[in-house]
């Protein structure tokens, strides 16, 4: 049925509680973190598909957060201060004084330095592929420990600080960090006891060691498990939650409504969202036609931006229309004569994408209605899209509708978030919808996303394209500190992306953010926009938020 010509009806579905544990006075807050069928106990940070989603940053602090809302600033945590040699190839950071682990150890520079050295040991632990850009990582005593690079790097340190330090003493005698579960996990951040764990919740509490435990008056977090955007919306409109994130259809009458004292929610731009079709796939007519432009752009021509905006999104995310997948909040960056030249792959036309695919030998040879390759391989490939993400979901059914229309063989699949994740880095897959998190500049999501040594290492950069032009690039834009030159890099850095389509962009969702204020206060808005306000994983700040949460008196 297509969703352009029937309406949306999104159902809530029934979410019932188990184990609700009684608070005795303690404040304790519950967050939806992320949305599977089941929690999967693992407190390993350095692993990336079923890690719990409240290990970074709650559980193990970063050394420094830099707060992308204003504009890069820094928030020292582990770390009281970094600084880099004169000729910008040495980092040094200074660990803040008195800081322990859990259990009461010391947390110094060793400690970073051996998670470091492992993570070199073992480049599956390398998820934010910084080993390439290092020499060496040294403590050169208890209190400084410094970073040698190959070459100058001026976004290297947002890589380093993701990387979050483990305590040597408990993980040196770890026989493979890899698989390692972490089952009892001593940590650094404000929530490191967990008080509960089943498949269906989770607790996790207070670090009675932690450095900064002025400044955290929330106890616990609970986390209970919520499968789709349809349960989360029932306990919210329930009242059962206090910090989520979630697409939410009509949010000012399916939420706000119910309690409009209390209740809110913030969208600030966030991250693309964008179809990925795998280059490196073994089918002979997927890797003929994932490798030409000319597919990749009919592809593009195919999707209806604005109706994903609209019907599957409900006007919340903006249509992302670059060519280079650049998108309006870093509209400043803009490469204006390459989008002049390569715009119009970016636009819907149904027609021009039948021509160009035709114009490149794209033709259905067998009369089943669908096109063959201009060698005349089989094209036929599944979308993959997380369970429960009704939004995405719906945007990959509209995208498979647009696709039809042109003659290209596509459906979906909907695994589990976290088999979707595993897929997307191990390359068994065919095409996915994807999403990559943003920075300072546009330059953090284009790198994870695109430069080739990120394949295999985290789900952003799923297309698996390689380019030596482009690699050259993105390391340019770091390798200089000088504004001008930094936009020279990114001139030509999205020359290349619009002249090649790499991955096929369709809007910018916003960042999902919802709250209630019943239980608690101090949530950033647009009235308070002090951070990132989510509680996913992968926006450091949310330890930010974390500490500015109040109990209701």
């Amino acid at each position: 049925m297509s969703l352009k010509k029937t309406a949306l009806v999104l159902l809530a579905s029934a979410s019932t509680l188990s184990g609700v544990v009684a608070q005795d006075q303690e404040a304790v807050l519950t967050a939806v973190p992320q949305q599977l069928t089941a929690w999967v106990e693992n407190y390993n940070p350095m692993n990336a598909t079923t890690v719990l989603p409240t290990v970074q940053d709650f559980l193990y602090e970063p050394l420094v957060i830099f707060n992308a809302l204003k504009g890069g600033e820094a928030s020292y945590r582990l770390a009281s201060e970094y600084s880099y040699s004169d000729d910008q190839l040495e980092l040094t950071f200074v660990m803040r004084p008195g800081v322990t682990w859990s259990d009461g150890t010391p947390l110094t520079a060793q400690d970073v330095a051996f998670t470091f050295n492992m993570v070199k040991e073992h480049p599956a632990l390398d998820l934010r592929a910084v080993w390439p850009g290092l020499e060496s990582v040294e403590a050169i005593d208890d209190s400084q420990v410094r970073f040698k690079y190959k070459e100058v790097n001026a976004g290297l340190i947002y890589q380093i600080v993701q990387t979050y330090v483990v305590p040597k003493h408990v993980w040196e005698g770890v026989e493979d960090p890899v698989t390692f579960t972490n089952p009892n996990p001593v940590g650094s951040g404000p929530l490191t006891e967990i008080r509960r764990f089943t498949p269906q919740e989770y607790i996790q509490c207070r670090n009675p060691k932690y450095w900064d435990a002025a400044e955290l008056e929330v106890d616990c977090m609970r986390m209970p498990q919520v499968s789709n955007n349809d349960q989360v919306l029932t306990m919210a409109s329930n009242g059962e939650l206090d910090w989520f994130g979630s697409f939410i259809p009509d949010i000012e009458r399916t939420y706000l409504a119910g309690d409009p004292d209390h209740r809110g929610y913030w969208f600030p731009a966030g991250s693309p969202v964008y179809f990925s079709l795998n280059m490196a796939s073994e089918d002979p007519g997927l890797n003929e036609a994932f490798n030409d432009v000319d597919f990749r752009r009919a592809f593009s021509m195919a999707m209806d931006r604005q109706a994903m905006v609209d019907i599957a999104g409900y006007g919340y995310p903006t249509a992302n229309e670059y060519a280079s997948g650049l998108g309006q909040a870093y509209d400043v960056w803009n490469n204006a004569e390459a989008e002049a030249e390569f715009g119009q792959f970016a636009q819907f036309d149904i027609d021009a994408a039948k021509a160009l695919l035709a114009e490149a030998g794209y033709a259905d040879t067998d009369g089943d209605g669908f096109v063959e390759s201009p060698s005349g391989a089989a094209i036929a490939f599944d979308i993959i899209v997380p369970n429960g993400w009704t939004d995405w979901v719906n945007t990959v059914q509209l995208a498979v509708e647009g696709l039809s229309e042109i003659g290209i063989n596509a459906s979906m699949a909907t695994p589990e978030s976290p088999a979707w994740t595993d897929a997307l880095m191990s390359g068994n897959y065919k095409a996915a919808i994807n999403s990559v998190t943003t920075g300072v500049s546009p330059h953090f999501f284009l790198d994870l996303s695109l430069h080739s040594r990120h394949i295999g290492q985290n789900r952003f950069a799923s297309a698996r394209y390689e380019n030596a032009a482009l690699d050259a690039a993105l390391d340019n834009f770091n390798a200089t500190t000088d504004e001008a030159a930094q936009r020279a890099a990114m001139s030509e850095i999205l020359a290349l992306i619009a002249a090649d389509m790499p991955l096929i962009n369709v809007f910018n969702n916003p960042l999902w953010y919802e709250y209630n204020t019943s239980r608690f206060t101090g949530f950033f808005n647009a009235d308070n926009p002090e951070a990132r306000p989510v509680v996913y994983a992968g926006v450091p700040e949310r330890l930010l938020h974390l500490l500015a949460l109040s109990p209701v008196e």
